[in-house]
């Protein structure tokens, strides 16, 4: 089935506006193919039991986005899903039993498309194969190869027989760091590691070529490199022009935030901001500078937004340190107490810089300001900010949630604290295996739930190393 979506409209002025569409890749065998030995170079932290990944975690993501995204195709089917023959085709782009929704897309489907193409196919294959190393030989068996089959191959690194002739690309679950959406323009990313390369080539083939995004050619940014960018020494990340999409939120239709981490360097901000005021993408940018750790990676590692008002974030990197007495010896090293604290700068197109002395500050303006909340700012804090849990489940994501709606969000069931800090807030909290059957009978209604937290069963896909707010690329969004 080739997705076409002639009527697919590209819009995303918030972070939590009724999500309408997205870009999500299901795990697929690369991630079973991971050894020890190359796990950090792929940038993962452990290899993961990729059956467990997919029957007893994913799959539950893709069901819980169809009641809410395309209800049409699963009302009705849940006990089919999940009968006990076990058979996982509705979730399988390959399979003739895949749900093909043009609200749900799986980004292997789209490049199935348009490895229809001739022309496209020769020249994606020419490019995979110069970035891989690839023989002449093994080009022109890829060539010949069934589009729906070299899609596979592209993204596993195995050819039908399981044999690797390239590296996996386990990362394109985190759709989210391959593009934004701000408004209608998509801003392409450029990655900090070279393990995802690949799959930045692949995304760039399938936003300027298929159909689905037709209308928005025009509209889809690309970061240059600075000139003679080759002369640069080594690979010293300060010095690339990097930029992913976990540094990036679109937080009200005029307002961008862009994060500089270990993945995204204050040259590639810097080259995103000069090319979003260019082209009046937005009015007002701001760049949130946080400390270049494996610990945070992302600023949506750190913070994400439940509600108009509610935040989620990590205090212990967010707070103002308290001044030291000057008759402390400590008092000597100023230079050296801010250091593990944010640096936050607006830019506001033909207006003065301005600076937020904490996140709870910009989160608030943002708030109060952009997006004119009526009630006062709340801030919900990862592991209810008690030592040690508060970075133990910064670590396996708490911060890093999802929102359906405005107040509905998904997390990780493992992270108890923050799961208890929710609590005190006033949402509800519900386990997804409970709340399936509810919306498949009636009981519950997608559209209409309020202030709910939804857990997810995360022993795996938190090995991983990222969220649902990683594991979505918004295509588009209610307005707020």
């Amino acid at each position: 089935m080739t997705l076409t979506n002639d009527e697919f409209k590209l819009d995303v002025t918030s972070e939590i506006g009724s999500l309408r569409a997205l870009l999500v890749h299901s795990p697929d065998s690369g991630l079973g193919k991971v050894v020890p030995s190359k796990a950090q170079d792929w940038l993962f932290e452990d290899i993961v039991h990729l059956d467990t990944m997919r029957r007893k975690e994913y799959d539950y993501y893709i069901k819980l986005l169809m009641y809410f995204l395309d209800p049409a195709k699963i009302n009705g089917k849940l006990n089919q899903i999940d009968s006990a023959e076990g058979n996982r085709d509705f979730f399988k782009p390959d399979n003739t039993g895949f749900h093909h929704s043009e609200k749900v897309i799986e980004i292997q489907t789209l490049l199935s498309d348009i490895l229809q193409q001739t022309d496209i196919r020769k020249k994606l294959v020419a490019a995979v194969c110069a970035i891989e190393s690839c023989n002449y030989r093994m080009q022109l068996q890829l060539i010949d190869t069934e589009p729906v089959a070299l899609a596979k191959i592209f993204i596993s690194g195995s050819l039908a027989d399981d044999t690797m002739i390239f590296a996996p690309i386990p990362n394109l679950i985190f759709s989210r760091d391959l593009g934004i959406t701000i408004n209608n323009h998509i801003l392409l990313n450029k990655p900090a590691k070279k393990a995802r390369s690949r799959e930045t080539l692949l995304m760039r083939y399938i936003f300027f070529n298929h159909p689905m995004f037709a209308a928005y050619k025009d509209n889809v940014i690309e970061i240059p490199e600075n000139k003679q960018h080759f002369l640069r020494p080594g690979e010293v990340n300060e010095e690339k022009t990097t930029l992913e999409g976990g540094d990036v939120m679109m937080v009200s239709p005029q307002h961008l935030i862009i994060g500089c981490s270990e993945r995204t360097s204050v040259s590639g901000a810097n080259e995103a901001i000069k090319l979003l005021f260019e082209h009046s993408v937005v009015s007002k940018i701001t760049i949130v500078k946080i400390p270049h750790k494996r610990d945070y990676m992302h600023i949506d590692t750190v913070f994400t937004q439940v509600k108009r008002n509610v935040w989620v974030l990590l205090r212990s990197l967010t707070i103002a340190e308290a001044e030291q007495s000057e008759k402390e010896p400590i008092a000597w090293f100023a230079d050296k107490k801010n250091k593990d604290k944010p640096e936050i700068v607006q830019f506001r197109k033909n207006k003065e810089p301005r600076m937020f002395a904490t996140l709870e500050d910009l989160l608030d303006n943002i708030s109060q300001k952009d997006l004119n909340s009526t009630e006062p700012t709340k801030f919900i804090y990862s592991g209810n900010d008690e030592f040690p849990f508060d970075a133990r489940e910064q670590w396996t994501d708490s911060c890093n949630l999802l929102a359906l709606t405005d107040g509905v969000v998904l997390g990780y069931d493992r992270n108890d604290k923050t799961v208890e800090a929710f609590k005190q807030s006033g949402f509800e909290v519900i386990h997804v295996t409970d709340l399936l059957p509810k919306l498949e009978s009636g009981e519950m209604t997608a559209g209409l739930m309020k202030d709910t937290l939804i857990l997810m069963p995360s022993a795996e896909l938190s090995r991983a190393r990222g969220g649902f707010h990683c594991m979505s690329m918004p295509l588009q969004r209610d307005s707020v």
